[in-house]
């Protein structure tokens, strides 16, 4: 019940905390009976935050758990997946930056092919980057308040960093084609599916363009993964594989629909690895 409550406390404070400081720095006068009201809120849902994550890490560690463990299962206990997944995504995205700068691939094997898929969304989100970085500017040289200059030069200087962040998890974090003719699907830090070569039957050319969404299951099992709203790949399963949402929610698909710059060479690539007579190989598409 405690652990209901404390879940429950997280997603009714973020909200208010984040109204609050909107309105503060938009100027609006909030009545110091509120804010004080609202700041006191905050110290008892931390606090009650506190006091569950110690009991649900005591309890753990009395089944002799070590304490990383313990910390880690409590916190996956308070802490909702879609809050988790949502940080884990931004700190994979902030760690794909690192990448691109050092000019390194993400999990690319030896032997591996590497399969690009940003060519339909690049000049999108160079021109959100190049948006991002004017509205900076502009506020930068028009808000006169120190105070609330500097809380959105910080904001915005962090929204441009995420936004090459995402794009650049897209370009270190391509589609892979295994020299065994393994597959893994993903986009960016988002999305990643892996597919062993033994439940792949058929692969082809297929440009098609589902709706915007960026991922969409039909009720056929059918898995589109698109890019710029178009996908130019389909792969055909032997049987369904299971896969995970951005948000944590699981589904299956027995087809798959991807987008890849050069979707002749991914399947080229896939389609030499299944019908290689080697014996490591696995049989003919």
């Amino acid at each position: 019940m405690r652990t209901r409550t404390a879940r429950a406390a997280v997603w009714l404070i973020l909200p208010a905390e984040t109204a609050l400081l909107t309105c503060a720095v938009a100027g609006v006068r909030i009545p110091g009976a509120i804010l004080t009201g609202a700041e006191a809120l905050v110290v008892t849902v931390l606090a009650l935050e506190a006091v569950v994550l110690w009991r649900l890490y005591a309890a753990r560690r009395r089944t002799g758990l070590g304490r990383r463990e313990a910390v880690r299962r409590a916190l996956r206990i308070l802490v909702p997946v879609v809050a988790r997944r949502l940080v884990a995504h931004e700190l994979q995205a902030l760690h794909s930056l690192g990448l691109w700068v050092l000019r390194r691939r993400h999990q690319v094997p030896d032997g591996a092919l590497a399969v690009a898929y940003t060519a339909p969304q690049t000049a999108m989100m160079y021109g959100l980057l190049f948006v991002s970085v004017i509205e900076t500017t502009l506020l930068a040289l028009v808000i006169p308040w120190p105070l609330v200059h500097a809380i959105l030069l910080v904001v915005d200087g962090y929204g441009v960093v995420i936004v090459l962040a995402l794009h650049t998890a897209c370009v270190v974090r391509p589609h892979v084609v295994g020299a065994d003719g393994s597959l893994r699907i993903r986009y960016g830090a988002l999305f990643d599916l892996r597919v062993p070569a033994e439940v792949i039957a058929t692969a082809r050319v297929e440009r098609r363009y589902p709706d915007a969404r960026l991922l969409h299951l039909g009720a056929d099992g059918m898995l589109d993964l698109a890019v710029g709203s178009q996908t130019t790949v389909t792969v055909e399963l032997t049987q369904a594989v299971e896969f995970v949402r951005p948000l944590g929610a699981r589904g299956f698909a027995r087809t798959l629909r991807f987008h890849a710059d050069d979707p002749r060479a991914t399947v080229t690539a896939l389609t030499l690895a299944h019908t290689d007579p080697s014996p490591c190989r696995n049989r003919p598409l």
